[in-house]
């Protein structure tokens, strides 16, 4: 085992928050909200796959919601504690690898891919897994964080992300946050060539425009500084958002796209 990958799998020993039932039930409501917004407000038919399911929260939140909901992670510990805690009969959790499934083609009509990619060793790798996991017209709800970003979120440490690798090792060790920079994270013109295979309906200027329709007005209070600011960053200098929040459409090519694509 390398050192990405056994840091990967032990995730959850070393970032508690997977754990924070009362933060992840809220990004499990956001998750919903598009969604719903997306498919129409009944997901009752829909076969979700949730790549990076951890501790399960998010999936058991949504198993009242669909049809049925697979969670895997390369995290055992994380994918054994979803088991204890949440026995849905449409809910299952299974150790396994996003880049690697052993599900068939044309499997799931939605994939969740929540802050995922900057994870694992090969982005590009997990995004053909899931294009080759969906049903045609399927989608993925995808949340990436911009690599151009002030802090960077997993270690709380200014600049991190932007570094070249060798340098955020070394911040990483003289900070004493760690040996290793295990993410990767990708600029916006970085992520568009990544999803490029997918057409890409964009929810973040949505989500900020009208925070409180998809439950986001807990962290972006409309008329506040705050959402002032999000709101010129993502009207005039896109490419600064420190995350977006996209569908990915896996189109049937024998029919037109059925949103338009928003960048």
């Amino acid at each position: 085992m390398n050192k990405d990958t056994e840091y990967q799998s032990n995730f959850s020993k070393n970032f508690n928050y997977v754990y924070d039932t009362e933060k992840r039930l809220k990004k499990a409501v956001t998750i919903l909200k598009v969604l719903q917004d997306y498919c129409g407000p009944d997901l009752s038919n829909a076969e979700i796959l949730s790549i990076g399911a951890s501790t399960g929260v998010i999936e058991d939140f949504l198993a009242d919601n669909c049809k049925s909901i697979a969670g895997i992670d390369v995290d055992n510990n994380a994918i054994f504690f979803a088991r204890q805690n949440f026995t849905k009969q449409n809910l299952t959790f299974q150790v396994e690898d996003g880049l690697n499934t052993n599900y068939p083609k044309d499997k799931f009509d939605i994939i969740l891919c929540n802050h995922i990619y900057e994870h694992v060793p090969d982005a590009q790798r997990l995004m053909s897994e899931i294009h080759r996991l969906l049903k045609p017209n399927g989608a993925c709800y995808f949340t990436a964080e911009n690599r151009i970003i002030l802090r960077e979120p997993h270690h709380n440490l200014l600049f991190l992300s932007v570094m070249p690798k060798f340098l955020a090792h070394y911040y990483m060790r003289l900070t004493k946050k760690g040996e290793y920079y295990h993410e990767t994270h990708f600029t916006y013109w970085g992520l568009k060539k990544l999803v490029q295979a997918f057409t890409v309906v964009d929810y973040t200027k949505k989500i900020v425009e009208s925070p409180g329709d998809f439950a986001v007005d807990y962290m972006l209070k409309p008329n506040s500084r705050k959402y002032v600011v999000a709101n010129f960053i993502t009207k005039h200098i896109y490419w600064l958002c420190p995350t977006y929040i996209w569908i990915l459409e896996k189109n049937n090519q024998e029919e037109e796209p059925k949103k338009t694509v928003i960048f």
